[in-house]
């Protein structure tokens, strides 16, 4: 007999939670952030070079002020929309949620996973993260991926829906 209450949802590990929505670990906020400050860091020279035309400030004065706004903004868009991510797992499928006013939800069903993946680049191996990536049976949505997660957590949650794909098939 089985401890799970759900016989198609192996047992809960102790490194993994149940099935409620898991936000992905703050230690990952900077990294998303950091890429997310990249990008508009470079909106904000296009920004800096344009406002130099209308400001009576030095040129080189205005880029920089305005590349530096733009990178603080772009951190802090960074940070809030990396705490807006989160993901589940259960009977169901695998799920993530992402934003703030506009929420995307994206479930994938048991039986639509084919295979599974982890990335891991050297910044994410440096912080102990990883990025899931779900192939799906389909077109659409052909790969869910979930960047950033605990490394230890990705693997768990890799094999036990890897675990629900096998059992789901079996039956």
């Amino acid at each position: 007999m089985s401890d799970s209450p759900h016989p198609a949802l192996p047992p809960a590990s102790p490194a993994l939670p149940a099935a409620d929505w898991q936000p992905l670990p703050r230690r990952g906020a900077l990294l998303y952030a950091g890429g997310t400050s990249l990008a508009f860091a470079a909106a904000g020279s296009g920004l800096g070079v344009l406002a130099s035309q209308v400001l009576p400030l030095p040129p080189a004065a205005t880029l920089a002020i305005v590349v530096a706004a733009m990178l603080a903004l772009g951190l802090l868009f960074g940070v809030v929309r990396h705490h807006r991510i989160a993901w589940k797992l259960d009977e169901d499928g695998f799920a993530t949620r992402r934003g703030g006013l506009w929420r995307t939800e994206t479930l994938v069903p048991v039986s639509r996973v084919q295979h599974l993946d982890l990335e891991r680049g050297p910044l994410e191996r440096r912080l102990g993260l990883a990025t899931l990536v779900v192939h799906t049976a389909g077109t659409r949505m052909a790969a869910v991926k979930l960047p950033l997660l605990a490394a230890a957590d990705a693997e768990v949650l890799r094999d036990r829906l890897a675990r629900q794909t096998e059992t789901d098939d079996a039956l």
